[in-house]
């Protein structure tokens, strides 16, 4: 497969319109659904037209245990999903609160991949379009260390801000919508320019 470079990402991504994204970000029993892996927790942040507005957030019960190194990595216990509604309740909601918005993650094919078993689960997939901030960044920050999140957040804005708790999945849903109204920006600049040179 050819690789995408950053004018063939530019030029498939409207910028300039005053489009509706949403940010969003989910943490897990584990790293498959292909193993019954469940979301046990979801988190989004609308970004229109540049401005970050309404957000949604759910803890989630489910039957399925949480493995070690999953919870290692956000934190999140069995104990505090006792009393949290099942996906069934929650996934709905989700579904109304995106309606058909194109959708932003970081490694969005993880957080894709349990959205949408989570609602074939209901009976219906997932459609909504979406784009992923670690693909961009590899594109439009190509000298970075890495680009895992906090990595990708800093490069931009410095420092993650106070009180965030990482892995968390609307905290950082928050930090990809604010990485992706910069990047949006840059990419819409890097669009003006490419047209100036036809």
């Amino acid at each position: 497969m050819k690789p995408r470079t950053v004018k063939d990402s530019a030029e498939n991504i409207h910028f300039k319109a005053a489009r509706r994204f949403i940010a969003v970000d989910v943490e897990t029993t584990g790293l498959s659904t292909k193993r019954g892996d469940r979301i046990i927790e979801i988190g989004a942040v609308v970004v229109e037209g540049g401005s970050i507005g309404e957000e949604f957030h759910a803890l989630i019960s489910v039957k399925e245990r949480i493995h070690w190194a999953a919870q290692q990595v956000h934190g999140i216990t069995e104990e505090m999903l006792i009393d949290k509604p099942k996906a069934d309740a929650v996934m709905p909601e989700f579904r109304k609160f995106i309606a058909d918005c194109s959708l932003v993650a970081h490694n969005a094919r993880f957080d894709m991949a349990f959205i949408s078993d989570e609602f074939l689960r209901l009976g219906r997939g997932l459609t909504n379009p979406y784009q992923c901030t670690l693909e961009l960044s590899r594109n439009l920050y190509p000298k970075l260390p890495n680009h895992r999140l906090e990595t990708v957040y800093r490069h931009l804005f410095g420092r993650i801000p106070e009180g965030t708790k990482r892995h968390r999945a609307l905290d950082d849903a928050r930090l990809v919508a604010k990485m992706w109204v910069e990047m949006a920006i840059k990419m819409s600049q890097l669009l003006d320019k490419t047209n100036e040179q036809r």
